[in-house]
């Protein structure tokens, strides 16, 4: 798997993997990360991925390491 692109944002990082078939979209914040797959096939090309990664998706994500915070801080505290 090697990194082939990223996005910039202010609060996470955003890197793009491509390993065989499949482009990897990592988002890490602080301890926690979420990664999504999608098939190569599907989205032909890193421009066409990137257009997929919109601000309404990265703003899901962001909520998403949010709750996973909240749980986290829940059964260490």
């Amino acid at each position: 798997m090697r990194i082939i692109d990223s996005i910039p944002h202010e609060s996470m990082t955003i890197s793009i993997f491509q390993m065989n078939d499949k482009f990897q979209v990592k988002f890490e914040a602080g301890a926690m990360e979420q990664t999504f797959k999608f098939y190569l096939e599907d989205v032909k090309s890193v421009e066409n991925l990137k257009k997929l990664i919109t601000p309404d998706f990265i703003e899901t994500t962001r909520k998403r390491f949010n709750d996973m915070f909240l749980q986290m801080k829940s059964v260490v505290s």
